[in-house]
């Protein structure tokens, strides 16, 4: 669904991304991982088409993305740290997304499995942070979209909630919903995952299925073939 060709982007002086290349697979779940200062950010940035990078090119499912706004539409965004207009309410600021969408037609099931409806009458700014993450969590899967980009998608939750996240995740999967996640959690990783694309220095250096990264690596688990990539990546 996502390719990624010869993929460059400096800022300065730093290479951030350097010729990357990277599929990431129709209805599955793929893990981008590395270390920090990889190029994760940027590379989810220039998915989303907030970041431009300087040479290569970016398809979406099978069209270049470059100088394109409506393939956005299609795509479902949550970031690690939400950030709303303080003055608005929670059902103010969902209605608010409806309104810019241009669709009064949502998946709402998030609002009530996390426990919502109560917290949404308040203004966005007097929540916790845990419970603004699950508001975050509501605006990237209400417009039922084909892609998923959920970055630490269960960070900031409380176990209860990060259980409802990880089921919603398999039931879009089932549902042929492609999903990229990023995550320092590997156990999550693991449970959740089917493909991995390993960075570092800005260029993939694994990618292929969990399956596959435990057989290269001749790991039992996905957190020893991990750091077996970042020991080779760093010889």
């Amino acid at each position: 669904m996502i390719v990624a060709r010869e993929l460059c982007k400096q800022f300065g002086q730093t290479q951030v991304l350097r010729s990357l290349d990277m599929k990431i697979a129709r209805g599955r779940v793929t893990a981008i991982v590395g270390p920090n200062g990889a190029g994760k950010t940027t590379l989810i940035k220039c998915v989303l088409g907030l970041t431009r990078p300087d040479a290569g090119e970016l398809l979406f499912d099978g069209a270049p993305i470059r100088g394109q706004d409506a393939y956005r539409a299609r795509i479902g965004y949550m970031p690690q740290i939400a950030r709303f207009p303080d003055n608005l309410t929670g059902i103010e600021f969902l209605t608010l997304l409806r309104t810019i969408r241009g669709s009064l037609a949502s998946d709402d099931r998030m609002v009530d499995d996390l426990a919502l409806r109560t917290h949404l009458q308040q203004q966005l700014r007097v929540l916790s942070g845990g419970t603004k993450q699950k508001v975050n969590a509501v605006a990237a899967f209400m417009f039922n979209p084909e892609l998923l980009i959920l970055d630490e998608p269960t960070s900031g939750l409380d176990p209860l909630a990060a259980g409802v996240m990880k089921a919603r995740i398999r039931s879009e999967r089932a549902a042929g919903r492609t999903i990229i996640i990023t995550s320092h959690i590997l156990s999550e990783i693991d449970e959740l995952a089917d493909d991995i694309v390993y960075l570092t220095d800005g260029s993939v250096h694994f990618a292929g299925s969990v399956a596959d990264l435990r057989h290269t690596t001749e790991q039992p688990t996905l957190e020893r073939a991990i750091a077996a990539l970042m020991t080779r990546s760093a010889t």
